[in-house]
């Protein structure tokens, strides 16, 4: 008979799990379930484990049979017994002859990279942890009691209405806090879009996240791609699509906003076509050298949905994102989300409408601003004083850059990057496979990552990877 979940936490503070059977009575029995649960690594090093008297009693058998199974396991060196220290899973449990492991030696790629310049994350040291604290705190102690219980699938109001204040001031969107359902971040949007409220075919950018078109394809929904230029998506090649995707704040990865007249003309035919835009709003707050780009969606709310999230300006972590929808969308939205799985934290959702409305959240994008400011500044510096031949691009805006390089350097430059320990993306891992275009070769870098005082050492790797001029 096999017994099991030896109870020992009124000592220890915690439940071991163990099956005794097999033949070779009850001390032979523990000893061999103890061994497995050492070496399967249920049984970590420096575990302690339960008195004598405790899991005697909970297993029923007696004292002296846990005693001699300890000894046993001791004198095998799966165990160590230290007077005032109890009876612990040894720091270097093997078996009995058992060869050494020798590591092996691992690849720059499987080492991990010693300069990380990717793009999409943030700074993660400068998260305002000392001001989100104090929102979250506040949020705790002044929320009412049915914050905990079921509550509303769009999300709390508390943080729609700080949203439809923040997006209407910071980038031009015009909607009310019922148009506002509240998700996890882009691709979450995307799943509750795609199929149930809008189909394919749809139009997007000749270039972008494989990730997206990949989660696309996943709903059976087909992207086809709008060529780019410097003015951004061509939106005249639009045809048939019903919908079409766009980040016209910054085109992703090439930079740059949609111009004015391109903006005009893709609501033109959003509104002949019956049609929608998607406008990803993913780095909208961070712009250095033009005025502020407003929102597509400001020229139209009954042809837009509006879509941003905290990724950028804050942290990948919180989970946290909005949509702001055309009236005809929401309750289908709501629907496809559900009564309660698919809901971001109502913790964070009140600590982030505290963080928005006491102006944290404003210091917050100014200070990283300035910041990221600098850190583009001292990349365009650096790859000036050496490798003038490199033209960098999409620089106005965001959290990376392009770097233009020689025809056919690519990938010999990614390459490069990968056996000096330098993580960057090359262009082409971000083309439209169905894409005509000529597709020019480049790097895309990252320059928000890095810790700052690694900053400079992540830019000496980068040149030292550029193919020469």
């Amino acid at each position: 008979m096999a017994e099991s979940w030896v109870n020992y936490a009124e000592r220890i503070g915690a439940d071991l799990h163990l099956e005794l059977s097999g033949s070779g009575g009850r001390r032979a029995a523990l000893i061999r379930a103890l061994r497995e649960a050492v070496r399967s690594g249920r049984l970590a090093p420096g575990t302690r484990l339960p008195p004598y008297r405790s899991l005697a009693a909970d297993l029923g058998v007696a004292r002296n049979t846990v005693a001699d199974a300890y000894a046993e396991l001791v004198a095998e060196g799966w165990l160590t017994a230290r007077q005032g220290s109890g009876t612990r899973v040894a720091e270097r449990a093997v078996p009995p002859g058992a060869p050494a492991r020798v590591p092996k030696k691992a690849s720059p790629r499987a080492r991990g990279p010693r300069h990380d310049l990717r793009q999409g994350t943030p700074d993660t040291a400068s998260f305002p942890r000392a001001d989100w604290l104090t929102s979250y705190r506040r949020a705790l102690q002044q929320a009412p009691h049915e914050v905990f219980g079921p509550g509303d699938p769009a999300g709390r109001i508390e943080l729609r209405e700080a949203l439809a204040e923040y997006l209407a001031r910071a980038r031009g969107v015009r909607t009310e806090p019922g148009r506002i359902v509240i998700c996890s971040g882009f691709a979450h949007a995307l799943r509750l879009l795609f199929p149930a409220v809008l189909r394919g075919p749809l139009a997007v950018e000749s270039y972008g996240l494989g990730f997206h078109r990949e989660l696309l394809a996943a709903a059976s929904v087909r992207t086809v791609p709008l060529p780019l230029d410097e003015d951004g998506a061509q939106v005249a090649e639009l045809g048939r699509e019903r919908a079409v995707l766009l980040t016209p704040a910054h085109q992703f990865p090439t930079g740059g906003p949609l111009h004015p007249e391109r903006r005009t003309a893709v609501i033109g035919w959003a509104r002949a076509r019956g049609g929608v835009i998607l406008e990803d709003d993913y780095d909208g707050e961070f712009r250095y050298d033009r005025k502020p780009v407003g929102a597509v969606q400001g020229l139209d709310p009954e042809q837009v949905i509006h879509i941003g999230s905290l990724s950028k300006s804050l942290s990948p972590a919180l989970r946290l994102g909005w949509m702001v929808l055309p009236e005809r969308f929401v309750d289908a939205v709501l629907a496809v989300k559900g009564e309660r799985e698919a809901w971001a934290s109502v913790l964070d959702q009140l600590s982030l409408a505290d963080f928005i409305v006491s102006g944290s959240y404003d210091r917050h994008v100014r200070r990283m601003r300035q910041r990221y400011r600098a850190r583009r500044d001292r990349l365009v510096a650096a790859l000036a004083a050496r490798a003038p031949h490199i033209e960098v691009t999409g620089i106005a805006a965001g959290l990376h850059a392009v770097l233009r390089l020689p025809p056919r350097t690519e990938r010999s430059a990614v390459k490069a990057a990968v056996w000096q320990g330098v993580a960057l993306d090359g262009l082409a891992e971000f083309r439209h496979p169905a894409a005509v275009t000529a597709a020019p070769d480049g790097l895309v870098v990252g320059y928000a990552t890095p810790a700052e005082h690694a900053y400079g050492a992540a830019l000496d790797a980068l040149c030292g990877v550029l193919p020469p001029g």
